[in-house]
């Protein structure tokens, strides 16, 4: 296998591009588009606005809110198995969706199943590529990331056709068996380097280890054993190699092992001890994270946003329906328009906050202001073009999802982004989660979506004023100053603004 260095920005890295571009275009086509959906199940089901809202804002949520578990898995098992696994979960939820006899049904094999394959998708293509670039990493993540934009315009008008010609049951079905082609593009992410968990079991499996696990180890050995993360396998094994390894023994060794139980039983507790440790600092840094006063705000920022902004790609076929506005569509639904504004906005935007002279806060609540002037102007509108451009204006700054890695690293610094960026996620997954069936909620109530919209950009706006407001140069107190004088300050490259404004 060539060494890392040999590989990077180019060669196979731009294949590992073109399958992660097709993955996240495979897999969040469909939850991307759901508002083509929404319709049809209320008109299948019965159910209130606010319980079907569920099946879409849990397919959106469930794969941020578990990112942590989803990034976890890359790093245990690799890419390419993962994605495996994501397509057989995807395309299994979409086809039994097909057969979901109510509401609660579909918002389990849709909302969850598909949700957390979603998630592993996303998780998987990111890492992978990753590895496979360096200097133009920026743009590897960029032509990546769009692929759920451009997923959602190729499948709003494909599964509208669908519909038609085969029902809602049959666009399911084959929609389904389109995200097979998922497990295809897992055979292109060939890994740089193997996960350790797999070198490790390999490795505690293969070789005869009888005399290196029943002998009596010496004492500096077993501290090494219970402790140490990056020990080689030549030098002693890790417990849990050790607890793999005596489930295949023989039992006529079962009375060589007491000798050695009680210090496998000491260098097990020790083991705990440390993942204990470890734990509590890292609650103990996400603690800190959350103390500072940019961060908070941004993470008030995202939850308001998602809680407001997320709703109109459910709802906004059906605001046109509700309104009498279908004698007047055209061939390309509003969730398209919204999706292939997305695409232009993570561009355009994560370009903008390139400039040295733009702040990205300040940049990121100007796009807050306006998502929520838009989501006002909604209910007042009377005719399909006004939903078209106010469609396409939300959409563009929705893109702002691609400046959240940006600020974060501003915020927070290059080595607690990634727990910052989760904390962020788990933020911006709660108000999707909670965004759809409020709005569905509010129209059950009233029988009119002019106060849910209304709601939404009061949401939108508010924590647009909450993230300006406390980030203005006024707020620097003391307390701050001395924090960015203990920490040592970070020297951002162009490579890195470049990573952050599009991850």
């Amino acid at each position: 296998m060539a060494s890392s260095t040999d590989v990077l920005d180019g060669g196979w890295g731009w294949a590992i591009v073109c399958a992660s571009f097709m993955a996240q275009l495979l897999a969040y086509g469909s939850p991307q588009s759901v508002g083509v959906l929404y319709p049809e199940w209320l008109n299948a089901f019965q159910e209130g606005k606010g319980m079907t809202a569920w099946v879409g804002s849990l397919v959106s949520g469930v794969g941020l809110i578990a990112s942590p578990i989803c990034s976890a898995c890359v790093d245990n098992f690799g890419a390419r198995p993962v994605t495996i696994f994501s397509g057989v979960m995807v395309s299994g939820g979409l086809m039994l969706s097909a057969f979901a006899p109510n509401v609660q049904f579909l918002i389990f094999s849709y909302g969850i199943v598909v949700g957390l394959g979603c998630g592993l998708v996303y998780a998987a293509t990111l890492t992978i590529t990753c590895q496979y670039f360096d200097k133009r990493r920026g743009l590897a993540l960029g032509i990546v990331t769009t692929g759920t934009s451009v997923g959602a315009f190729i499948y709003a008008s494909a599964q509208n056709e669908l519909i038609v010609m085969y029902g809602l049951d049959g666009c399911l079905l084959i929609i389904g068996a389109v995200a097979l082609n998922l497990m295809a593009c897992a055979g292109f992410m060939r890994p740089l380097n193997m996960p350790g968990y797999y070198l490790k079991q390999k490795a505690a499996l293969e070789r005869n280890t009888e005399e290196q696990l029943f002998e009596k180890p010496r004492l500096d050995d077993l501290t090494i054993t219970a402790g140490s993360t990056s020990t080689t396998p030549d030098k002693s094994l890790m417990v849990k190699e050790m607890l793999i390894t005596i489930d295949t023994k023989d039992s006529a060794v079962q009375t060589e092992k007491k000798k050695g139980s009680f210090l496998a039983g000491l260098a097990i507790i020790k083991v705990i001890k440390k993942k204990q440790q470890a734990y509590s600092k890292y609650m103990h840094s996400m603690y800190e994270i959350m103390q500072d006063q940019s961060m908070m705000s941004f993470c008030i920022g995202i939850f308001l946003f998602s809680l407001g902004a997320f709703p109109p790609v459910l709802f906004i076929e059906d605001v046109a329906m509700s309104q009498g506005l279908m004698e007047e569509v055209s061939f390309i639904p509003l969730v398209s328009i919204g999706a292939i504004a997305s695409c232009a906005g993570k561009l355009l935007l994560g370009m903008l906050v390139d400039i040295k002279w733009i702040n990205g806060i300040f940049l990121y609540a100007f796009t807050m202001f306006a998502g929520g002037l838009a989501l006002f102007l909604i209910p007042l509108t009377k005719s399909y073009l006004g939903l078209q451009i106010l469609t396409f204006v939300l959409g563009f700054f929705s893109g702002n999802w691609s400046l959240t890695s940006y600020i974060t690293t501003k915020i927070v610094g290059l080595d607690k982004l990634t727990q910052a960026h989760g904390i962020l996620m788990f933020f911006g997954g709660f108000g999707i989660m909670l965004g759809p069936p409020v709005v569905g909620w509010f129209f059950d109530w009233t029988q009119s979506y002019d106060l849910a919209f209304y709601f939404s950009g009061g949401c939108v706006e508010l924590g647009a004023v909450i993230l300006l407001l406390l980030n203005l140069p006024c707020w620097k107190r003391k307390s701050a100053k001395s924090s960015e004088s203990d920490r040592p300050d970070v020297q951002y490259t162009s490579n890195c603004d470049k990573v952050a404004s599009v991850a």
